[in-house]
């Protein structure tokens, strides 16, 4: 009874948590798209600043052992951005080179191909890669409420989904920008969110040993979404823009980490 409690605790915050964002992201997405991109900017500095990193620290693990892991992280994801621009970089000059033996276009094809067929910005996978590991911390601590008292775990469940709310309509914006599609973005951070349950399934067989570890778990994800954010989001509102805007900008990167301080601190409460 408990572990299917735990599953279908963990899949609701995991999966259901993503939908409720996708609603509200994508509603908002068409009409304000620079705007979100500073809303997920905020949204993805306070997860990290304002609630993975404090629960990290507050932990019996080592001070310098988890600055270590976020640097290591940070490195990481740098280096996983280059080997993904780099891959695209090489098809995108393995195809030129095709189209220039088959249509000899010259430097008109050159030109036509590097307005149209751009790949994917970075970021994606470093999104990814934290949500997975966010998910499945979340799920640990989602089996470790339902193994302790069944109230607990649903309390657990409310909580880890409310709060992760703003941080996926953070996640959602940036892979619906990086690759150009609603639906794969939904999929993908769906697919992330799913990692959940895995937690929560492993948490349940393990939930004592896997207590110790929670706090680099924290430090890993939070590694990701502050290499996004300050490597891929915010480079992209620099722009020379008027008071209007700037003002815009700065407002809706302010709504962004008002949101996820102010759900999670709800949460938390509760």
């Amino acid at each position: 009874m408990t572990l299917l409690a735990i599953l279908v605790g963990t899949v609701a915050a995991g999966v259901g948590s993503v939908w409720l964002a996708a609603l509200l992201a994508f509603a908002m997405l068409a009409r304000f798209t620079q705007h979100m991109l500073s809303l997920a900017a905020g949204a993805l500095l306070a997860t990290a600043f304002m609630h993975l990193l404090p629960e990290a620290f507050n932990s019996e693990a080592g001070a310098n052992e988890l600055f270590a892991l976020l640097l290591a992280g940070l490195i990481f994801f740098f280096l996983l951005d280059k080997a993904e621009l780099w891959h695209h970089g090489h098809e995108h000059h393995h195809g030129e080179l095709e189209a220039g033996a088959a249509h000899d276009h010259g430097h008109h094809a050159h030109g036509h191909r590097d307005e149209h067929h751009h790949g994917p910005r970075a970021g994606g996978w470093a999104v990814l890669a934290g949500d997975s590991v966010h998910a499945f911390g979340d799920g640990i601590l989602i089996a470790s409420a339902f193994v302790a008292d069944m109230r607990l775990g649903v309390v657990a469940t409310l909580a880890v989904l409310a709060h992760e709310v703003p941080h996926h309509m953070g996640d959602l914006v940036v892979l619906r920008h990086t690759t150009g599609s609603q639906r794969a973005a939904l999929i993908k951070v769906s697919l992330a969110g799913t990692v959940t349950a895995l937690g929560g399934l492993v948490g349940y067989v393990l939930v004592r040993e896997l207590q110790d570890y929670l706090p680099y778990f924290l430090v890993a994800a939070s590694s990701s979404f502050v290499y996004v954010a300050l490597a891929d989001l915010i480079p992209q509102l620099q722009k020379r823009l008027g008071p209007s805007e700037t003002a815009a900008q700065i407002a809706w990167l302010l709504v962004g980490i008002g949101l996820v301080t102010v759900v999670s601190g709800l949460a938390h409460s509760h």
